[in-house]
This record gives C-alpha cells, sequence and structure tokens, in this order.
C-alpha cells in the first residue's frame, strides 16, 4: 500500500515537472518567435527607411523643378502702370536686349505700353529683358533687322548696331550692313504702318571735333577710311536716310546723338573705358590709359539717356539732339576717380596713343534743355558706384561659373589701341 503511495506521488511530481518543461519550452519558443519576428520587423524598417531615402533622393530634383514652375508661373515682374487703350502704345525696340536698349525697355514697360524687343544677340543678352519674359505686354523676337520685318507698331525705337569698337570692328561690314539696310528696313516699316521712328545715332558723327564743345549744327571732322569709319560713317548715312524719308516719304523721324554712355547691363570686357577701368579696378590690374590720358569724356548715367530718349520721341522736334552730360573729364581723371572710389591699389598703365581717337568730347545740351527740357540728373560718382555695385556681383557670378573676363581690347589697326 505504501508503495502504490509512493509511486502515485512521484508520478505526479513527474506529470507536474513535464506540465512545467512543457511551459518553459513553449515560453522559450514563443520568446524565440517573438525575436526573430522584432529582427525582421526591425530589419524591414530599415529597408524601408531606405527605400524613402532613396526616393527622397530621386524625388527632391524634381521638386526643386517643379517650385522653379511654380516660381516660374506665378513670376512678379516689376510694377507697371496702367494706360488705357487709347494712350497705351505699340512699341519697337531694335535692340533692345542689349545695354541701352534693356533699360529703355523696362521704362516703357513700366510706363504701360506693349513692348516688342528685337536682338539678334550679337552683344545683346537674354538676361536682360528675362524679367519680363511671360508678361502679357511683352514680346522678345530673335531676329536680325538687316531682314525685313512685318509687324503693326506705333513708335520705332531703332537702336540696333554694335556701340564698342571691338564690337564693331569684329566685323565693320556686318556693322555697315546693321547701320544702313537695317535702318532702311526700319525706315520702310516706319513708312508703311505710320509710325515714329527714332533712330539713336552717336556723337562719333562729329568725330576728332575741331568745334569745342559739339553742338547739332557741327558737320563734324571723321576720317571716312579710318578704323572707326565703319560705326561713324555708318550712323552719319543713317540719319541720311531718316531725313530721306521724312522729305520724301513723311515719316516722322527723330535723331538722337548719344554720348558716352554707363551702367548696369554693360558688358564687362566689351573694351569701353568705363568698363574696362573698373574691371581691372576691381581686380587689381593695372589701368591701362592710352596715350597721356589728356582726352576729354563726358560720361552720362544709362537712366538720364533714357529719360531722355522717351522724351526726345514724345517731342515735336525732329532734328538732331545731342543727349550727353556736359561735365568733362580727361582719361586720366576718370581713371583715378574710378580707383579711389573703387579702393583699388592698381597702378595706372600708360600704353601708345590711339588713331583716331578724338582728343575732346563734350556736348553742348542747349537743344536738349530749351526744346525737351532735359539735362543729366545723376552724379557721376553716384552712377560710377552703381556699376562697381553691379560688376562686383557679376565678378562674383562669374567665378562661381569658373569664368573670369577680362578687359577686351579693341582691334587694333598698326598695332595701336584706342579708347571709344
Amino acid at each position: 500500500m505504501m508503495m502504490k503511495r509512493m509511486i502515485w506521488l512521484i508520478s505526479g511530481i513527474n506529470r507536474r515537472m513535464m506540465k512545467f518543461l512543457i511551459a518553459l519550452a513553449l515560453i522559450a519558443y514563443i520568446a524565440s518567435v517573438w525575436g526573430t519576428y522584432t529582427s525582421m520587423r526591425t530589419i524591414q524598417e530599415n529597408e524601408e527607411l531606405q527605400i524613402e531615402r532613396k526616393i527622397e533622393e530621386v524625388i527632391a530634383p524634381l521638386r526643386e523643378k517643379i517650385r522653379d514652375l511654380e516660381v516660374s508661373f506665378t513670376q512678379k515682374y516689376p510694377p507697371v502702370k496702367f494706360l488705357s487703350e487709347k494712350d497705351r502704345k505699340r512699341i519697337l525696340l531694335t535692340g533692345g536686349a542689349g545695354f541701352v536698349g534693356s533699360h529703355l525697355a523696362d521704362k516703357l514697360m513700366m510706363d504701360g505700353h506693349e513692348v516688342t524687343v528685337v536682338d539678334n544677340f550679337f552683344t545683346g543678352r537674354k538676361r536682360n529683358v528675362e524679367h519680363w519674359i511671360g508678361h502679357e505686354n511683352f514680346e522678345l523676337i530673335n531676329h536680325d533687322v538687316v531682314e525685313p520685318l512685318y509687324i503693326e507698331v506705333d513708335q520705332i525705337y531703332h537702336l540696333a548696331s554694335p556701340a564698342s569698337p571691338p564690337n564693331y570692328m569684329y566685323n565693320p561690314i556686318k556693322t555697315l550692313k546693321t547701320n544702313t539696310i537695317g535702318t532702311l528696313n526700319m525706315l520702310g516699316l516706319a513708312k508703311r504702318v505710320g509710325a515714329r521712328l527714332l533712330l539713336a545715332s552717336t556723337s562719333e558723327v562729329y568725330g576728332d571735333p575741331e568745334v569745342h564743345p559739339q553742338s547739332e549744327e557741327y558737320w563734324g571732322h571723321v576720317n571716312p577710311i579710318g578704323p572707326r569709319a565703319c560705326y561713324d560713317e555708318g550712323k552719319r548715312v543713317a540719319e541720311t536716310m531718316c531725313y530721306a524719308y521724312m522729305k520724301q516719304e513723311g515719316v516722322e523721324v527723330r535723331v538722337a546723338r548719344i554720348f558716352n554712355t554707363f551702367g548696369s547691363r554693360m558688358h564687362m570686357n566689351d573694351g569701353r573705358v568705363v568698363s574696362n577701368f573698373i574691371l581691372q579696378a576691381l581686380q587689381g590690374e593695372p589701368l591701362t590709359v592710352y596715350g597721356s590720358g589728356s582726352q576729354t569724356r563726358a560720361f552720362q548715367y544709362v537712366s538720364d539717356l533714357v529719360n531722355g530718349l522717351v522724351s526726345l520721341m514724345n517731342s515735336n522736334v525732329s532734328s538732331p539732339v545731342n543727349l550727353g552730360n556736359p561735365e568733362e573729364h580727361t582719361i586720366l581723371e576718370f581713371a583715378r576717380l574710378i580707383k579711389d572710389l573703387v579702393g583699388s591699389r592698381s597702378r595706372i598703365q600708360f600704353l601708345p596713343e590711339a588713331q583716331d581717337d578724338p582728343q575732346r568730347r563734350k556736348p553742348d545740351i542747349t537743344k536738349a534743355k530749351m526744346m525737351l527740357g532735359w539735362e543729366p540728373v545723376v552724379p557721376l560718382e553716384e552712377g560710377i558706384n552703381k556699376t562697381i555695385h553691379y560688376f562686383s556681383k557679376e565678378l562674383e557670378y562669374q567665378a562661381n561659373n569658373q569664368y573670369i573676363p577680362k578687359p577686351k581690347q579693341a582691334r587694333i589697326k598698326k598695332g595701336r589701341p584706342r579708347h571709344n
């Protein structure tokens, strides 16, 4: 009896132990499965994070492009005045992507007119007018004025022509064609649609003057076969064409004789006095003065010129008008002024005097004052400081794009460079 009881007790203990061991094994199994599950979940989450990162790397540039597109579609233009239909003019601006033309386009657009810019981008740049692209009043056409253009307009500002010596001497025949055939095409267009045309002529029609200061009555002193003749004589014959069309066909014409102008959007390496001096001073290079530096120039800021052009176009003055600053400075004085304003340690380097370089240049603007009520208002130092700031930004931009501009000398005849 006792033996049976002992056997029953031992078997009960074994059963409990078995149950305990089974429970323990089950817990171990569950723990193992849970650990495997959690590790697999962690691996899956890591893989998902890696996939998300890769997707983000692919999507990020697309997101930037979409943002840029949204900005372009919601582009904020400069403020534009509203004009009624009868006051709003359709204006054609040849050479409108250039230095002066782009500033003129800004003013005409902000005054509320419809502006069509025509440019072949030889010296003009799209970035000069890109802030207007997409505006309902603005249109940009890639076109060479040597070819006919058919468009309905009320006014034509004819500025198309390279204006700096290196540019107009790069292809003198093309310069002549632009100033002759191009002007004929614009005059023909003005005749056909009854538009008024303003010709952007130049103080170069006076050549190396023997009269000082130069008034509109002075006929000039120009070398017709010299290195500058393609531009000088091209503008002189363009003026002749304007007055032939006025007398024979009744076309309304305005002629602006523009003196040295400077400001933002100038090409830094176009070989002009202002751009050369500022670029050289900013880069610590010698300021190159040709000859003794005693030659004189009169520099106006571009905003003054633009106001003068608009005033002349809308006036009743059909004879030529000088637009320039009568404040006369020698080239050497100008070089020292720019050097001081930049704070540059550049030295001034004297090179041989240039061929056909005008010795004195100063406009008589009595006519503009009397008949247009116009005269320059931007002080020289203020204009130079604005231009220095613009050139500094351009240098910074171009340095980031691995391009550093150098002052460009004009193509020279007989080894002799020259001033503009």
